[in-house]
């Protein structure tokens, strides 16, 4: 065998026959690294006349810098309708078109509002909050009334320890100035309390920021059962948006995103918000409107809409009932026959009426009849058909009475089935 031959200057060394045998027959990777640019990494020049834009531009800014004084600079506060951060320059206004996503500005006919006002209840029942009920319920322990409440959902009153009435105190300040982030974890425990109301009515709130309410919905609608989060929705969320439309025309974007947590547990936001409301008998059109466009915007299981179409189609009627009656009736929902016959009851109860009906309540009756048309009887549509001549509308009668006329009747079906048969 031949001797091995030697790599520049390196010494050879003595190596035994089988490993020398072995390294002529593997190749060894050589120590050097190949850097490899990818497509995307390889260095991209910048055009001659962008550069000196560029330079400019940044030689501009930093004269302006410079040459701004400390009294310009903008004053930063908070917008108390929006809960976010404005800037007194106009280039940094803060864009509120957030909120014109989920439903257009509401503009009303003045002749349909002098006819819906007409409707509008003159004893409105008015709304209680969480405030009334804990200080009625003071009262009651006070002067030894009344001691115990037979209802379960109700509170009984406890005698709260200094140190936990301070430190609710310290989370109603939290929740005060509150507009993202963690919640404190006393506030998250509070459902899991047998008296939280009496915890609720200590952190106050009616003086929460938006998004704290927007998350307190989150917390309670998850944590709650439907009874206890029907309270919170009645005696919390609704004055709150009530309120806020009444003072700024239009709603905030955390309690519209409440809204539509609430929806969570549909019959609670029933119980707890929609009929309410229209039980208070002073529902305006602009909380009809938005508050039914959350209901529009979402699924509902038939059977909860069902029922609030039974209870809206049974009450004193306002302009409102005729909003959320055509909200839900273009949801298609394919409705029992006992809540269809109450939907024309509900009509056809104003063939003696004298006052002049909203344009609502025309065009709720032809929603109606589009979508419901093969579910009345004949007798329903010969009824309808008599309420077309005593209340009607210049351009929605026709088409309420061309509908009906070419309707095919649910009983007249039926009856063929059976001759078939």
């Amino acid at each position: 065998m031949g001797k091995v031959k030697q790599k520049g200057n390196q010494p050879l060394k003595h190596v035994p026959l089988e490993q020398d045998i072995q390294n002529t027959k593997i190749a060894k990777s050589k120590n050097r690294s190949k850097i490899r640019l990818r497509k995307d990494e390889e260095e991209q020049f910048v055009d001659t006349n962008l550069s000196r834009k560029i330079l400019s531009a940044a030689r501009s800014q930093q004269m302006e810098l410079e040459g701004d004084s400390s009294s310009n600079q903008p004053k930063v506060r908070f917008s108390k309708n929006l809960d976010t951060m404005e800037t007194d320059d106009s280039d940094n206004e803060i864009d509120d078109s957030i909120d014109t996503t989920y439903y257009e500005d509401i503009e009303i006919n003045e002749e349909d509002e002098r006819a819906i006002n007409n409707f509008m209840s003159k004893n409105p029942i008015p709304c209680r909050t969480l405030a009334d009920i804990i200080t009625a319920k003071i009262t009651e322990k006070q002067t030894e009334i009344v001691t115990q409440f037979s209802d379960v959902g109700s509170m009984q009153l406890q005698d709260l320890d200094p140190r936990v009435k301070q430190m609710y105190e310290g989370v109603r300040d939290v929740l005060t100035k509150y507009r993202s982030g963690k919640l404190p974890k006393a506030f998250k425990i509070i459902p899991k309390l047998k008296n939280w109301e009496q915890i609720l009515y200590i952190t106050d709130p009616s003086v929460w920021s938006a998004a704290a309410m927007y998350q307190a919905t989150r917390i309670f609608a998850s944590n709650l059962k439907d009874n206890m989060a029907q309270r919170f929705y009645n005696l919390v969320l609704l004055p709150r948006i009530r309120d806020d439309l009444a003072e700024y025309k239009r709603l905030n974007f955390h309690l519209y995103e409440a809204l539509r947590k609430s929806l969570f547990k549909p019959g609670a936001f029933m119980k707890g918000i929609l009929l309410p409301l229209l039980e208070s008998g002073n529902c305006s059109l602009r909380e009809a409107i938005i508050i039914g466009s959350v209901v529009a915007k979402n699924s509902i299981p038939i059977l909860h809409s069902s029922a609030a179409l039974l209870k809206i189609a049974e009450m004193d009627y306002t302009g409102a009932n005729s909003i959320f009656l055509r909200i839900f009736f273009d949801k298609k929902y394919a409705l029992p026959y006992r809540v269809v016959d109450a939907c024309v009851f509900h009509f056809t109860r104003f063939q003696r009426d004298s006052r002049e009906l909203p344009v609502l309540w025309h065009q709720a009756l032809l929603t109606f009849v589009q979508r419901y048309k093969a579910d009345i009887s004949t007798e329903q549509k010969e009824a309808l058909l008599e309420l077309l001549k005593k209340q009607s509308h210049h351009t929605i009668t026709q088409e309420i009475r061309r509908e009906l006329q070419h309707a095919k009747c649910r009983d007249v079906e039926n009856a063929i089935s059976l001759m078939d048969f």
